[in-house]
């Protein structure tokens, strides 16, 4: 095993940790690092997708153990996400079309790792059906074109709508991510079959090694800011190679 590919490995450990620590399974993450080791976007989506599952899945049980899963929370949401992630994943995009949105994604993501979300003194507000089923089928379609999850753009919705505490928002996340990255994989793999990276195999025990620490400190400890700040970092390089590119 070379250094290059220890490196990537360690830097998919790292971005798992960070973002299943938030109830994410880290798609836009392991895109952005594959993006910077130069993989061709045809292997990036169901590559990143694959991770994903892992991740999410050991988020969504370490959140759902310490009880913080609400059912009436995800329901809306996922009705819709899920037809409209494997229609997204049936789709082909240009390559240069995949890597705008992808980095326009990185910079939600971003976003999301940098603004920390205080708990409101506020009682939280119920989901409003319409709302539930529009933004989950919206955040579905993009999660299948681009080969995500989801989370990045659903967490901070329900957090500034406030229709969730920040626990019960990383749990819902979770399993919103989990569903539409299978949803999304099945979408490419009827389209005409998937094309995944050289040693996937390792890639996803790294990252299921990182997932599972994360999720202990998520949904139990706590996170890490300093981490959080280089992953910034790195998405922002990430981003503006897209862009450039």
């Amino acid at each position: 095993m070379d250094f290059d590919l220890i490196l990537l490995l360690a830097l998919l450990s790292v971005v798992a940790f960070l973002y299943s620590s938030v109830g994410h399974g880290g798609a836009s993450g392991y895109l952005a690092v594959m993006a910077l080791a130069g993989v061709a976007p045809l292997m990036m989506k169901p590559s990143a997708l694959v991770m994903n599952l892992a991740v999410s899945l050991m988020s969504f049980i370490g959140f759902y153990k310490a009880g913080h899963f609400r059912l009436k929370l995800f329901l809306p949401f996922a009705l819709a996400s899920v037809p409209m992630a494997y229609l997204g994943g049936t789709m082909t995009l240009s390559d240069s079309i995949y890597k705008k949105i992808l980095a326009a994604c990185l910079l939600i993501s971003i976003v999301r790792l940098l603004y920390t979300f205080r708990q409101a003194n506020e009682e939280n507000k119920d989901i409003p059906v319409w709302a539930g089923l529009l933004s989950g089928g919206l955040i579905g379609l993009l999660s299948g074109m681009i080969g995500i999850g989801g989370g990045i753009i659903l967490s901070p919705l329900m957090l500034l709508m406030r229709w969730a505490t920040l626990k019960e928002t990383a749990a819902v996340s979770a399993l919103f991510i989990f569903v539409n990255s299978l949803s999304g994989l099945f979408g490419q793999m009827n389209k005409g079959g998937i094309n995944l990276t050289d040693n996937l195999q390792y890639a996803v025990l790294a990252t299921i090694f990182g997932g599972l620490l994360g999720s202990y400190f998520g949904s139990q400890k706590f996170n890490v800011p300093t981490l959080r700040y280089l992953l910034a970092i790195g998405l922002t390089i990430a981003s503006l190679k897209l862009m450039l590119t």
